[in-house]
């Protein structure tokens, strides 16, 4: 029997590559609320806006926790402990996220939640969340991993500080569920410096995880042109940013993207989809003023003497020159032993209808040679 993965196709059902994943932008608004209902649905109002303008498709991330259960009751007064005393002051109640929810599907985006425990889980399916994010920091926590795919609602795992066998392992307990899966290349340091960000990652994990979509979530700062345009080209398709608001003068982290810089995201990608073009899966259909520029570099064919009619043509009889002229055969055309139907006069043209060939016999490629040329 073959391991899980031992550079073999693995084989999957069309159910599990949705659409879903594709050109997918999550925008993770984490605690960015502050426990604050209206901030967030500000959040929300501000940055669907963007996303309307620039028509691209965007899921908006919450992040549900049962903080009760989360945070150990001996712990929930140590101020000193940042992420106790975050989780703490930012918790909503759950119809301040049902309205969040509600107010993410309303404006046109996805709503997505990132739940960090069981219960939260159950909280995913009530408000009917689309997505299901699995951070970083749960990637092999199995207890939450496997409550997650009792719902089967597509999942996203970044791979923050992950090993090899933690992703190994999560893609294949979902695939072998039939449970939709993207991989998003991601460096769990906030903010993120350019030389950590490893783009090479989206190769290996493409190359590793063929039939699964890789995306790449980012917590970089001060660029939202170039790492989008990079890994877009070099095949992710799904991508995440942290997103704020400049509101209640509260300071908004180094890793957050404010509304005007999403803007300046998207429209990277905008501009790195239209410069990569056609999928890389396939020869490209060149476009007809490419095809008629070169057409016009390419040499046509003319009689180098006065030449009979039956007479079989060798490379002795015809040289190569510029222009081609609508209607004359081509260096692309020639061929040895072509029968002659009329006379051809020294330095004349030798058309297509002059000679018995398999071109001349085909209406369709004989009306194209006609279109091309002087």
């Amino acid at each position: 029997m073959l391991p899980f993965w031992s550079g073999k196709t693995m084989t999957m059902s069309h159910s599990q590559t949705p659409e879903i994943f594709e050109h997918l932008f999550v925008l993770e608004l984490a605690n960015n609320h502050q426990g604050k209902l209206e901030r967030g649905l500000r959040i929300v109002t501000d940055f669907s806006r963007i996303v309307r303008f620039n028509n691209v498709k965007a899921a908006i991330k919450l992040q549900f926790r049962d903080v009760d259960a989360f945070v150990h009751q001996d712990f929930r007064d140590r101020s000193d402990i940042r992420y106790i005393k975050r989780t703490l002051d930012t918790r909503l109640s759950k119809a301040e996220y049902a309205t969040l929810t509600t107010a993410i599907r309303r404006a046109g985006c996805i709503p997505m939640a990132t739940p960090f425990d069981e219960v939260s889980v159950d909280l995913c399916v009530e408000l009917g969340v689309d997505l299901i994010k699995i951070a970083s920091s749960d990637i092999n926590d199995w207890i939450l991993i496997e409550k997650i795919a009792t719902t089967k609602k597509p999942v996203i795992v970044s791979t923050g500080g992950s090993s090899l066998k933690d992703v190994d392992d999560l893609v294949k307990f979902f695939n072998r569920r039939a449970i939709p899966l993207a991989i998003n290349h991601c460096v769990s340091l906030y903010p993120s410096a350019d030389h950590e960000i490893e783009l090479n990652q989206i190769d290996f994990l493409r190359r590793r995880y063929p039939l699964n979509v890789i995306g790449f979530s980012t917590h970089e700062h001060g660029d939202w042109q170039t790492s989008i345009a990079i890994a877009y080209a070099k095949g992710a398709r799904t991508f995440e940013r942290h997103i704020d608001i400049v509101a209640d003068n509260i300071p908004v982290a180094e890793y957050c993207s404010l509304p005007h810089q999403v803007d300046q995201w998207f429209k990277a990608y905008q501009k790195a989809v239209t410069m990569c073009g056609a999928p890389g899966t396939q020869k490209r259909i060149p476009l007809s003023r490419e095809s008629h520029y070169l057409d016009a570099l390419v040499r046509g064919v003319y009689a180098r003497r006065n030449l009979s009619k039956g007479h079989a043509l060798s490379e002795d009889d015809v040289y190569l020159a510029i222009p081609l002229q609508k209607g004359q055969i081509s260096c692309r055309e020639l061929m040895r032993d072509e029968l002659l139907l009329s006379d051809v006069a020294a330095d004349g043209a030798i058309m297509i209808d002059m000679i018995d060939s398999p071109y001349a016999e085909n209406e369709q490629l004989k009306a194209l040679i006609y279109q091309r040329g002087l």
